[in-house]
């Protein structure tokens, strides 16, 4: 969408949404209706264990996929009007409007626990608990598209018409890419999935995908957040540096989204490894979340962190060939890796969940170094080497920064021991900032501009708000 749009004018954009908005949503409604029918169907190739081990498990899910259904809908407007904002420089809103989506899950969790009291934890009512989380997010999609609708309508980018018009070139622009786009973006998912098709097959199915779902929603959390900042704003960048003669310039910028990728998830990703245990036991540890799934989701969290780099680096030179116009590309080497990811996690699936996350990991390395090779080809002479030592250098000063982090946290529990959620939400705090601190002060000493560019980024955002 931005690579289209960024080049049109309101009228011809706002034109070339609704176009797109109409076919999209006539090819969601028919996947809303499939979801409906085959829900069991569906459930049975991402999680097929569940049918022998935990059937009241599957039968839950299959309720909440079909009640979820309709987000199919909603979920493909929200993705077009984010392209559409996007290219017209408007990034606020797709950045804060998931927010609406989780306050709604909040509001529903809260007003079950006040209804149920004591009692919202017994089996009796997880079946209540299940449908009430689908509808929440099912609301909260609702409310996040609605909002997105209200500013593509004030910023002239369409209205919520049916405008059939598969002959406009601008629409045939945006298809040709988007459709293996689509599946180029969607292969972290799609691993997700492959994931839990074999965690359905541990000793302790629930247990595993639980920790899966948790350590997910945790390293998605600021990945999530720092993609915003860091990808958004360069896909119209790259896109307006498509043509040859921009070529030189358009290798800076991409020289400038990974090693701005580096700065903010390299350090990000050895905190995470080294809190992870605390972070999880702050977040979740409660209830019926015993320490023994607590240990399980921060090694589970530990993987994910290791390979933060590498899935926002990916995400990087992905747009570089969206802006490019070429799809075909990501989309291959997504293919490829689909079938190499079941495979890793054939091979690691006896080291548990953490094994099947360094499965993926590992994909996402494999997708990198694939990217930058036809990159490169394409480009010609990409400045590897010197892009190589400045992430070398933030390699070193994360993992050194971790080591800190690691020594203040120990400690503190050596003095203050670890029992409580104030005391441990104290205590990673303290560790966390003392391992910004390291790293901050290591990597200004390594004289890469990104490093500045990223912390002056942060410190006017700051200011701002």
């Amino acid at each position: 969408m931005v690579s289209v749009l960024a080049k049109k004018d309101r009228e011809t954009a706002a034109e070339t949404v609704e176009a797109i908005s109409s076919l999209i949503g006539v090819v969601m409604l028919v996947a809303c209706v499939l979801v409906v029918v085959f829900a069991p169907q569906l459930l049975f190739l991402v999680a097929s264990g569940l049918s022998k081990q935990q059937p009241e498990v599957r039968d839950m899910a299959i309720t909440q996929l079909r009640l979820m259904a309709p987000v199919a809908w909603f979920a493909g407007m929200i993705g077009i009007g984010f392209g559409a904002l996007n290219a017209v420089d408007v990034y606020w809103l797709p950045s804060i409007s998931p927010l609406l989506s989780s306050v709604m899950m909040v509001v529903a969790v809260g007003g079950l626990g006040l209804a149920l009291g004591n009692q919202v934890g017994e089996p009796q009512y997880g079946a209540i608990g299940g449908i009430v989380l689908a509808l929440a997010f099912v609301a909260g999609t609702v409310l996040q598209w609605f909002a997105q609708m209200v500013v593509q309508r004030k910023e002239r980018l369409g209205r919520l018409r049916f405008r059939w018009d598969l002959k406009n070139p601008a629409v045939q622009d945006v298809m040709k890419v988007m459709g293996p786009a689509l599946f180029a973006s969607g292969m972290l998912q799609i691993n997700v999935y492959t994931d839990m098709q074999f965690t359905s097959y541990l000793k302790d199915p629930s247990a595993a995908v639980s920790a899966l779902d948790y350590a997910n929603l945790l390293a998605q959390t600021p990945l999530g957040i720092l993609s915003n900042m860091i990808l958004v704003p360069l896909l119209p960048v790259f896109s307006k540096l498509a043509d040859p003669l921009n070529w030189d310039e358009l290798k800076g910028r991409i020289r400038q989204g990974i090693l701005i990728t580096g700065v903010a998830m390299l350090p990000l990703g050895a905190l995470m490894m080294v809190l992870a245990k605390p972070i999880v036991s702050v977040v979740y540890e409660r209830g019926r979340f015993d320490p023994a799934l607590s240990a399980l989701t921060a090694s589970v969290l530990m993987a994910y962190a290791f390979g933060m780099f590498v899935y926002l680096s990916r995400d990087v030179l992905v747009r570089v060939f969206y802006a490019l116009g070429d799809s075909t590309t990501p989309f291959r080497i997504s293919l490829v890796n689909i079938g190499l990811n079941a495979l890793f996690d054939y091979l690691l699936l006896p080291f548990g969940v953490p094994g099947l996350v360094l499965a993926t990991v590992s994909v996402n390395v494999l997708s990198v170094i694939a990217l930058i090779f036809y990159l490169n080809r394409r480009l010609g002479s990409l400045p590897l080497l010197s892009w190589s030592l400045a992430l070398l250098g933030l390699t070193a000063a994360s993992g050194v920064a971790g080591l800190a982090c690691w020594s203040m946290l120990n400690g503190l529990q050596g003095w203050l021991g670890n029992q409580g959620m104030i005391l441990q939400l104290v205590e990673l705090s303290i560790a966390g900032i003392v391992g910004l601190i390291v790293f901050v002060l290591l990597a200004m000493q390594l004289r890469i501009p990104e490093v500045n560019l990223f912390i002056n980024n942060i410190r006017s955002k700051v200011l701002k708000s």
